[in-house]
């Protein structure tokens, strides 16, 4: 997935903000993980406020979720 879509979708994810939300932003994040490391997807979580949002921190690795 490439970074740009990753933020298109999670900034609709965050319109809404409900748990399942949380859990739909979690496997892209998984996704940029296994695609683009580690570094781009702290950056997101950052950029996109998913710590406040959601309590999604960097360094958490979701190279796991959804496999």
């Amino acid at each position: 997935m490439e970074l740009e879509r990753a933020r298109e979708l999670i900034a609709t994810q965050l319109q809404f903000g409900g748990g399942y939300n949380r859990n739909a932003v979690r496997l892209i994040l998984g996704e940029i993980q296994r695609g683009h490391g580690q570094a781009a997807s702290d950056a997101l979580i950052r950029e996109l406020g998913l710590e406040t949002a959601f309590g999604l921190r960097p360094g958490t690795d979701f190279s796991r979720v959804g496999r």
